[in-house]
């Protein structure tokens, strides 16, 4: 079963253009992880500093997978989490 995640971060807006540009750098690893099918950044339409994240994996390992890989390690762990205020994370079962 395909395995979901939504995520929510929240940053101070003097942050918001390096997180923005970090999520967007992450992105483009994480399409080329085996496991992935979806990873979207959404950023709030209404200038507020909060993005959104879907991602789609064929499983949990395969998110698993990419929670262990270097790039989130270096892009996510050491530069978007230190930046974050509040962050949010659901995990899904896809339908």
């Amino acid at each position: 079963m395909a395995f979901g995640v939504v995520a929510r971060y929240t940053c101070a807006p003097e942050d918001v253009e390096e997180v923005r540009a970090a999520l967007l750098e992450v992105r483009e690893h994480t399409l080329q992880e085996p496991a992935n099918l979806q990873y979207v950044v959404h950023q709030d339409a209404d200038g507020e500093p909060v993005f959104v994240l879907y991602e789609q994996y064929t499983d949990r390992a395969g998110f698993d997978a990419h929670t262990g890989s270097e790039h989130f390690a270096a892009i996510i762990g050491e530069r978007v989490r230190p930046k974050l205020t509040s962050r949010t994370v659901t995990f899904l079962d896809v339908l």
